[in-house]
């Protein structure tokens, strides 16, 4: 569910009401300004695809002229989000906060926030199937979320639930929530929940929905979701800074992974990039895609653990295995018997940081898996999930006002961009010795 449920040139500064990207001499940045003022009056699917013109023409630029271009761009151009988003994709920081409007963290006579940011809501509505045959899916999350909450020991919100699945649906409950003086709301979970709660425009009360619509949540509020385009994007920023040029892709036919390969392909073609091939998981011979001219850099492969034990043999004999190979977190599926996974060493995948590291608020992952059935296996990365959802909550001024302001979480770092949705820069690990080990240099991403 959550699945579908992550540079040449310079600028002069305006004083005269001409925004800076309309100065600037790198004719890539004019051209996104240009798209960006006139996308502030599309909607719907013109302006998403406007968008997407923009997030492409700025993935062309290399890190120090993105940042560069960025930082000379006046407050209140309308590049200037765009530019920030692209920023916060790649790792790299942002030079000022970003351009906001619709925020109001005053309401309700919500306390002033403490020295490290925290300042959650007063009253608090939790929108989850709890209900259903998607309650399956949300049980995690909220545990996940109630663990965070009580793990924390300064002041807390009123919390209330609401039932998704009940008559009248994620609106109905939202509309409950309203009335009965919530002064936040975390949710809903579904990808047409979002959608249809975000259609409504301007919102009685902020909202932190638990998924991403097919727009940009409208001002004021925020959308955060493990989705499988923000994978694509995060692996192919990964075989950029291993310096891959040309990427073959082995993926399956479901539709998350798919959405890992389209995101993939479309950023490193932006980046000056290119996927040789896509092949299918059940490929028996290698060896034509490994010859074609030019060769192969790297290998992506967006399949589960079990397919790709079966592929690394063939990989090896097309002379591939030496080649960096990066995985979608599916990796980890049909996965957990070290004797048969070492096939599987040095494989990079993203994963959670706190199955991996560990994170400060919440025990390690193995002895919470061990008390509780909703923190293991597939599940785990839920809980994660409902544990930032809470963080991201009481901490979303710092992120929303500040130019560093991030929230080292238990699925990633994470950030807010300028369009209200939650950039997650996961962590990264690998196998060796057949079991799931973080990088040494994961780090610097």
């Amino acid at each position: 569910m959550l699945g579908t449920m992550l540079l040449g040139g310079c600028a002069t500064v305006s004083t005269t009401g001409t925004t800076t990207s309309q100065l600037s001499r790198n004719p890539t940045i004019a051209q996104a300004g240009e798209l960006a003022r006139n996308g502030a009056a599309l909607t719907g699917a013109a302006r998403a695809a406007n968008d997407r013109e923009i997030e492409r023409l700025l993935a062309t630029l290399d890190n120090a002229t993105l940042s560069r271009e960025a930082a000379s761009l006046a407050a209140g151009d309308p590049l200037y989000n765009h530019a920030g988003q692209a920023l916060l994709r790649r790792g790299l920081p942002l030079p000022r906060a970003f351009d906001r409007a619709g925020w109001n963290f005053d309401t309700a006579g919500r306390p002033a926030a403490e020295s490290d940011g925290y300042r959650p809501p007063v009253k608090l509505a939790v929108l989850l199937p709890m209900s259903g045959t998607l309650a399956v899916a949300a049980a995690p999350v909220r545990d996940g979320f109630l663990a965070g909450y009580y793990g924390e020991p300064r002041r807390r919100p009123d919390v209330n639930f609401y039932d998704t699945a009940a008559p009248g649906g994620a609106l109905a409950a939202y509309d409950r929530a309203a009335g009965e003086g919530n002064d936040f709301v975390v949710g809903p979970l579904g990808r047409d929940e979002v959608n249809a709660l975000f259609a409504r425009g301007a919102l009685q009360v902020p909202v932190l929905a638990l998924n991403r619509g097919d727009g940009a949540p409208p001002a004021g509020n925020a959308s955060f979701s493990l989705s499988p385009d923000d994978e694509g994007i995060a692996a192919a920023e990964h075989l950029l800074s291993l310096g891959a040029k040309r990427v073959l892709v082995v993926a399956a036919v479901d539709d998350t992974q798919q959405r890992a390969v389209a995101s993939l392909r479309e950023r490193l073609t932006a980046r000056g990039a290119t996927v040789t091939d896509v092949a299918g998981e059940g490929t028996s011979d290698f060896i034509p895609f490994a010859q074609k001219e030019g060769g192969v850099d790297a290998v992506f492969l967006a399949v589960k653990g079990s397919s790709a034990r079966l592929l690394m043999p063939k990989l090896a004999l097309a002379g591939l295995a030496g080649k960096p190979r990066v995985a979608t977190s599916q990796l980890l599926s049909g996965t957990g018997k070290a004797e048969e996974d070492r096939v599987l060493d040095g494989i990079a995948f993203p994963s959670e940081t706190w199955t991996t590291r560990g994170v400060p608020g919440l025990p390690p992952a193995a002895i919470a898996g061990a008390q509780l059935n909703n923190a293991k296996g597939p599940a785990a990365r839920l809980f994660a999930f409902g544990f930032d959802a809470w963080q991201i909550t009481a901490y979303l001024q710092r992120l929303a006002t500040t130019a560093d302001g991030h929230v080292d979480g238990a699925t990633g770092t994470l950030r807010l961009d300028g369009f209200g949705n939650v950039q997650r820069t996961p962590s990264w690990s690998t196998f060796s010795a057949g079991l799931p080990t973080p990088l040494a240099d994961a780090s610097r991403r």
